[in-house]
C-alpha cells in the first residue's frame, strides 16, 4: 500500500524487478555525487535483493514523487539474532531530494521495520558512512546514530612480489567444493569469527547463496585442512566484472579470511592469505582489495600490512538503539 507523505510524495513498497531499472539509477546517481563506490547495475542488484537476510517484499521501500521519480530507497537486511537483534539500514536519497524529510521518514521506516521483528532482545539499527561523504554522517548523527566502528578498505598491487607461502607440516591445501562441504564450510565460519564484533551465525543458506553468485569462482574459494580432517583455516573472495568496468581497474576482492580457534598462531592465516594473491596474480587480477575492522582482535590490520596492503578509504558504522513497541523512553 502507498502512503502519501506529502502533496507531491509518496512511500511505496518495492514491486520486485519492474523497480530495479529505477533503483540503479537512483544508485548510480548517488554514486555520481559521493563517489563511494556504491554503482550498480540491474543484475547486481537482483542477486543483492536475494540474500536471505533481506526479505525484499517486506523490508525495501521506495520513496517517488507524482510524476514517478524515484527520490529514496531504504533496504532493511537483519541477520541472524544474537544477543541484540539488529537491522543494516542501506539507504540512498537523490542529491537533489537530499536535506529534506526524507531521510528522517527512510530512518523512521527503518526502526518501525527493526520492532517489527518482535522478541525481547535488545534492538540495534546499523547504516554506514565514508567520513568525507557529503552531509550523511552528519545526518546520522542529528538522527541519533553514534559512530561505532571503522573499517578500513585496503589495497595491494599484485605486480609486487609475493613471499612464498608455508603452510604448516601435516596441513594441505584445496578449493571448496560447494555440494559436499557446506556444513563443515559453515561451522569454520561461525568459529572462525565467534570473537568478532558484530559476528551473527552463518547459515548453510547464505553458503549457498554466496557460491550461487555468478561472479563466483570456485578457484578463489580456498580451504586449509588439518591433518585430522578438520577445515582450519579459509580465505575466499571474488572478481567483480561488473565493478571493474566501472571503475576501469582489474581488481579482486578477499571477502572472508579466517582461522579456527585451535589451529591459531601457527602461521595459517598468513599462508592462506598470500597463496589467495597468488590465485588471484594467476587469473588475471592486477590489485587485491580487501576490508577490514580496525579493532580486529585476531590483529588482522597488522597481518595484513606485513605484506604490502595500504589504506584507501575508511568506513563507519554508526548505530542506534531502537525501542520497542511499549518501552518508555
Amino acid at each position: 500500500m502507498s502512503t502519501l507523505l506529502s502533496s507531491n510524495i509518496i512511500m511505496r513498497p518495492y514491486a520486485g524487478e519492474a523497480d530495479l531499472p529505477a533503483i540503479a539509477r537512483l544508485m548510480n546517481a548517488c554514486e555520481a555525487v559521493d563517489r563511494a563506490d556504491i554503482g550498480t547495475s540491474v543484475d547486481e542488484l537482483r542477486q543483492e535483493f536475494a540474500h536471505p537476510n533481506l526479505d525484499a517484499a517486506r523490508n525495501i521501500s521506495l520513496w517517488q514523487r507524482n510524476d514517478g521519480t524515484l527520490i529514496g530507497f531504504g533496504a532493511l537486511s537483519i541477520p541472524q539474532p544474537t544477543e541484540t537483534h539488529s537491522g543494516f539500514l542501506n539507504f540512498h536519497v537523490h542529491p537533489i531530494a537530499r536535506n529534506s524529510d526524507i531521510e528522517t521518514q527512510i530512518f523512521a521506516w527503518g526502526e518501525q521495520q527493526l520492532r517489527a521483528v518482535g522478541g525481547s532482545a535488545p534492538l540495534e539499527l546499523q547504516a554506514v558512512s565514508r567520513p568525507n561523504q557529503g552531509d550523511r554522517p552528519r545526518l546520522l548523527e542529528r538522527y541519533g546514530f553514534t559512530a561505532k566502528r571503522y573499517f578500513f578498505q585496503m589495497a595491494r598491487s599484485l605486480a609486487e612480489p609475493i613471499p612464498t607461502p608455508q603452510l604448516p607440516v601435516g596441513f594441505t591445501l584445496r578449493h571448496v567444493v560447494s555440494e559436499l562441504d557446506a556444513a563443515d564450510w559453515v561451522a569454520l565460519f561461525n568459529e572462525s569469527f565467534i570473537d568478532h564484533w558484530n559476528h551473527h551465525p552463518m547459515a548453510v543458506e547464505q553458503f549457498h547463496y554466496h557460491n550461487q553468485d555468478p561472479d563466483y569462482d570456485p578457484a578463489l574459494d580456498l580451504v586449509a585442512i588439518a591433518p585430522d580432517g578438520t577445515f582450519a583455516a579459509f580465505c575466499t573472495g571474488c572478481i567483480y566484472p561488473n565493478d571493474n568496468q566501472r571503475s576501469g581497474r582489474n581488481e579482486g576482492w578477499i571477502e572472508v579470511l579466517g582461522t579456527r580457534r585451535g589451529f591459531r598462531r601457527l602461521g595459517l592465516g598468513r599462508a592462506m592469505l598470500l597463496l589467495y594473491l597468488q590465485q588471484l596474480r594467476s587469473i588475471g587480477a592486477e590489485t587485491a582489495l580487501l576490508g577490514v575492522d580496525s579493532d580486529n582482535p585476531s590483529g588482522a590490520l597488522r597481518l595484513y600490512e606485513s605484506v604490502g596492503f595500504r589504506q584507501l578509504h575508511t568506513t563507519i558504522v554508526y548505530t542506534k538503539e531502537v525501542r520497542s513497541e511499549g518501552v518508555e523512553g
